[in-house]
């Protein structure tokens, strides 16, 4: 069997493995370079180089700059602002999801975009009253659109632009594929609006995500902090500034208790550590005597509109549910409200046992109490982790939707737009930028390592490195020069529009049947050789096939047919054959 019939034959095997789905993605991608190899059709290194590519580099960095907007808040924020511009007006809404998630995924890419847009957009159509089909899918495809307007918006541009640059035609700028981009972004906002109605489903979901950006005033009122319980802050002159808060409180108080003390933001043991000036303690007990106590102590009162729920849940500052399981070696610890636990970074604001708040002397916990947490929240990860307790909601959750802005989100904008000017004005090569951009987010705290390696989509990652060199056996073979010849033999000659246009539609629907970062990479060396046979121009042929690629979306028929005419008579004119 020759070389050309191997590839045919394991890009046939591709297809039908990727269709089956029944071996996941991940190893029909890594079966592809193995089969390669072992039939002799390619050696180790260009069966292995994939993997190393540049393009896979700047790919995985891509994910981490992505990870550094999400996790310090910056798209919790902008998904707050969405809500508080568009107001009741349900075409604005639509018109700002859209071209919010264009924007987003132009920067980091269609699957971060959308992920983190997601929880926004629900909330966003429960609180409006609209069914969240009719946002959801504008989302996915205004996103789709959006992925065409600069080189990140897709891991297939990166390939697109490094085949070109490859075919001798040079590469595209980080801002070129809005030449296109834009057209098609436009397009589909008025499609959506003019027809959406009539196209947009209605369906209503049995589930939805939780809606975590108030989860301070939620759990305020779970456990009855306000008005059940009662925030001072020290004043300047008084006598408790410079000494411990718990040696403090009169012994004869038996019904006053404090169940927290809080420090710009943050939980503190009051026990161990001089009061200050401003610093807020928590009070729970008789009402008289702890207007005795303020008076004598000379403490203020902090009204629940003065900012409870920031104090709670801020930058710093967090909160979490923890559930005691079976078998957890907590059960039968004694605690009570108010103590800081062992790791002395953590505050046991409350506990519950069968919905009913926990006294303050305490209890020795069974399996099923419920205990309040607050600390900072990077000692919440990192305690919370442990198997001794069961998470109600994840701290990073919580913290990406009530935390807009939050700690290290100047940084995270600031290294993306960085990382932007650069790929931008091509001063470095692509994969050395975001390399840059992703050691940044880390040498700033915006993440840690261990946050880095979690943000990555290695599925994504592998499919692009293992299917590589089925690009470059295309390529060695001849198989894709045959193919090319076979396609120049058939509609040649209505001229290299109807070549285009044949490409397209392959690509399209290879696209709605597996990975569209897949077809790109079989059908790159097949453009590039049409481009070769028929002597035109890679690059708008290349294009063409980027936007075919960006075309998965089987139901948005009419939005598909809107990007054929874009990708097959403005290309040409932007770009010329």
């Amino acid at each position: 069997m020759s070389d050309i019939a191997i590839t045919f034959t394991i890009v046939a095997g591709i297809v039908v493995l990727f269709l089956s789905n029944k071996v996941p993605v991940v190893m029909v991608a890594l079966a592809t370079p193995l089969a390669l190899y072992l039939t002799g059709v390619l050696d180790l290194g260009e069966s292995l180089g994939g993997l190393g590519d540049p393009a896979v580099i700047f790919i995985a960095s891509l994910f981490v700059i992505s990870e550094g907007l999400d996790a310090t808040g910056v798209t919790a924020w902008g998904g707050q602002a969405l809500i508080r511009f568009s107001g009741s007006s349900k075409v604005r809404l639509l018109l700002m999801i859209m071209g919010m998630v264009a924007l987003l995924t132009a920067l980091i890419s269609v699957n971060g975009a959308v992920a983190a847009l997601l929880p926004v957009v629900i909330v966003t159509a429960v609180r409006t009253g609209q069914l969240p089909s009719r946002l959801l899918m504008p989302l996915v495809f205004a996103a789709h659109a959006g992925s065409m307007l600069t080189l990140t918006g897709t891991p297939v541009n990166v390939l697109i632009s490094e085949a070109s640059n490859d075919a001798g035609a040079g590469t595209f700028g980080f801002f070129e594929f809005a030449l296109a981009g834009g057209p098609l972004l436009l397009g589909t906002m008025a499609i959506i609006l003019l027809f959406g109605k009539k196209l947009l489903p209605e369906r209503v979901s049995q589930s939805l995500p939780s809606d975590l950006s108030s989860h301070a005033r939620t759990l305020v009122e779970q456990y009855r902090f306000w008005p059940g319980s009662t925030r001072m802050r020290v004043r300047g002159d008084s006598p408790w500034v410079g000494r411990r808060a718990d040696e403090l409180v009169p012994t004869d108080a038996a019904d006053l208790k404090i169940v927290g003390k809080i420090r710009e933001g943050r939980p503190f043991d009051a026990a161990a550590q001089p009061m200050q000036e401003g610093d807020i303690i928590v009070f729970d007990g008789d009402a008289d005597a702890l207007a005795r106590l303020a008076a004598d102590a000379k403490l203020s009162v902090v009204s629940h509109e003065q900012g409870a729920d920031e104090a709670l849940i801020n930058r710093d500052t967090g909160l979490a549910e923890v559930v005691i399981p079976p078998r957890s070696p907590l059960i039968g610890q004694r605690m009570f409200p108010g103590m800081v636990t062992p790791s002395g970074d953590l505050i046991v604001l409350a506990i519950q046992r069968g919905n009913e708040q926990v006294p303050p002397g305490g209890v020795e916990l069974n399996a099923g109490d419920v205990l309040l947490l607050q600390g900072t929240w990077k000692a919440l990860d990192r305690h919370l982790a442990s198997p001794e307790v069961l998470v109600v909601d994840s701290p990073d959750l919580v913290r990406r939707q009530a935390v807009p802005l939050g700690a290290g989100a100047k940084a995270a904008i600031a290294i993306l737009l960085v990382t932007v000017a650069l790929l931008a004005t091509g001063a470095l090569p692509t994969s050395i930028v975001g390399l840059m951009g992703a050691c940044a987010m880390v040498f700033a705290r915006v993440l840690s390592v261990e946050q880095c390696y979690r943000s990555i989509n290695w599925t994504t990652v592998i499919l692009v490195g293992a299917m590589m060199p089925l690009s470059t056996a295309m390529s060695k073979t001849g198989a894709a020069g045959l193919l090319a010849d076979h396609l120049v033999a058939s509609v040649g000659a209505f001229g290299p529009v109807a070549l285009i246009a044949g490409l397209f539609v392959l690509t399209a629907i290879l696209g709605q049947l597996i990975s569209n970062t897949a077809t790109a990479l079989i059908i790159i060396p097949i453009a590039v050789a049409v481009a070769a046979d028929m002597a035109i121009s890679p690059k708008p042929v290349l294009m063409a096939l980027s936007i075919a690629a960006a075309a998965a979306f089987l139901l948005g028929l009419p939005l598909m047919l809107w990007f054929f005419i874009v990708a097959i008579f403005l290309v040409p004119l932007i770009w010329p054959l």
